[in-house]
């Protein structure tokens, strides 16, 4: 019985990281490679709609310019079909905030972000 306890205890969260600027995706890596994550990585919306009708990450850290569209419209798309999900828009224009928080956003990180914001987002999306 203990086995299985710490089998669910041990189990990472999956978090996408949708990104397609590979520094960013590696920042992020070194920021949360002290916490229990499976960390996945797509550069575009198309790769991330595909990763979701295959996986159930229960974050998704969603960069706002992507090479096939903006984050902040898949957005409430992700909400629709995936509402468990939270999302977490990162871009380095703070106005996209307002629409993604009114598209459905859990949080928003401003580029450039620290280590701090980014722990502080993942905690309050996922208290």
């Amino acid at each position: 019985m203990s086995n299985v306890t710490m089998t669910k205890t041990k189990r990472a969260k999956k978090m996408l990281v949708v990104e397609d600027q590979g520094e960013t995706c590696l920042l992020l890596d070194l920021v949360l490679s002290d916490r229990k994550f499976e960390m996945d990585y797509v550069n575009n919306l198309l790769d991330a709609d595909e990763y979701l009708q295959k996986n159930k990450p229960s974050i998704i850290l969603l960069d706002n310019k992507l090479p096939d569209g903006f984050g902040v419209d898949f957005i409430s798309y992700v909400k629709q079909k995936y509402p468990k999900i939270k999302i977490i828009m990162i871009s380095g224009f703070s106005t996209a905030r307002d629409v993604a928080m009114e598209n459905g956003a859990d949080a928003f990180l401003e580029k450039p972000f620290s280590k701090k914001n980014v722990n502080d987002a993942i905690d309050r999306v996922l208290a």
